[in-house]
């Protein structure tokens, strides 16, 4: 062992190197390196390690297979886990708290495009149907107009919850996205200034339901800067995880009145419950709408080039991790471009 090292417990060095990555990194994505980190603080505490100066290369092998033995895990969301943990391991190197050369003792396995592409998503079907059921039953409410402008546009949770009253422009209906990391409180993008963008509402019956929404059932709220959130609380601006239990509730199959897939007893069934709708196995986050939104794009013979600027991802991107249509729907919106050949 090299006398250098410097002894630290897991907890620590896990989150000085969170701390690292917040001149470089996203919020959402230093919360996704957080989420990813709590299998490996979880497995130290079981195999007893309390000083990483320890840590091994088998150790990280051992790590790795114990990850696969907690559960079925998609292969993309080991993969995930374990690059995350790789750098981690680099930062761990850098700062003298294990061995130099551990992280490239690591074997990450490598996921074909094809696997990358998750398969947790709506169809356009459903997108559809809970639409009309929030026009009938919930209009111009904050779920409603957030549900469908997630689809409409295929936003970010973070560009939803970033948007002001003001970048809502009704006569020339589109929605302004901007990075602001600096206001009062801070509401930057994913992608910085590169994921700025206004976008088009080209659903007439959606840019009404923004200005009724705006006009009627908006909650007031000013923030010290001055600035007036579009989506709000009792609390002030929403959330992430509001606009998340949002799309919890509303994909659940048994709220937009469909029958239950799952055979399930809406009256005994727990998904039904305000506190645990994300236990519907349908249910879903907000980012599996945004892959559905671009799906449908791609879909409805939208260039990729196009959809690439609306969804403020690149084109390299949304053909790995997005693009999840299959060889025949490809086919068809390849045909419908060569027509005039």
């Amino acid at each position: 062992m090299t006398q250098s090292l410097e002894p630290i417990v897991p907890e620590e060095a896990v989150e000085q190197y969170l701390k690292s990555r917040r001149q470089d990194a996203s919020i959402s994505t230093i919360q996704n390196h957080r989420y990813r980190l709590k299998h490996f603080l979880k497995w130290c505490d079981q195999t007893s390690i309390e000083n990483l100066n320890k840590l091994s290369g088998r150790d990280c092998e051992n790590y790795k297979n114990w990850r696969i033995a907690q559960g079925k895990i998609a292969d993309i969301t080991l993969e995930q886990q374990l690059r995350t943990f790789r750098v981690f391991l680099r930062y761990c190197e850098s700062i003298e708290a294990i061995e130099p050369g551990i992280a490239d003792k690591l074997i990450v396995p490598n996921v074909s495009k094809g696997e990358a592409v998750r398969d947790d998503a709506i169809t356009h079907e459903e997108a559809c149907a809970i639409c009309e059921h929030l026009q009938k039953y919930e209009y111009a409410s904050k779920e409603h107009v957030i549900f469908s402008l997630l689809y409409h546009t295929g936003m970010r949770r973070g560009a939803c919850v970033s948007l002001d009253v003001a970048d809502w422009h009704s006569e020339g209906e589109y929605i302004e996205v901007q990075h602001r990391p600096d206001a009062s409180v801070s509401t930057p993008l994913k992608l910085k200034r590169e994921g700025e963008r206004n976008l088009s509402i080209l659903d007439v019956s959606l840019s009404e339901a923004m200005d009724d929404y705006i006009s009627h059932n908006r909650v007031p709220h000013t923030e010290p800067d001055g600035r007036e959130p579009l989506f709000t609380t009792s609390g002030g601006r929403i959330s992430g995880n509001a606009v998340q239990y949002i799309t919890y509730r509303v994909t659940r199959p048994c709220y937009y009145g469909k029958e239950c897939p799952h055979g399930r007893d809406v009256n005994t069934c727990e998904a039904t419950e305000s506190n645990h709708y994300s236990a519907c196995p349908s249910s879903v986050s907000p980012h599996p709408i945004r892959r559905s939104a671009i799906h449908h794009h791609l879909n409805s013979k939208v260039s990729k080039s196009i959809a690439s600027e609306r969804m403020a991802v690149s084109v390299d991107t949304l053909e790995e991790h997005y693009d999840a249509r299959s060889r025949e729907e490809k086919r068809q919106a390849r045909q419908s471009e060569l027509t005039n050949l």
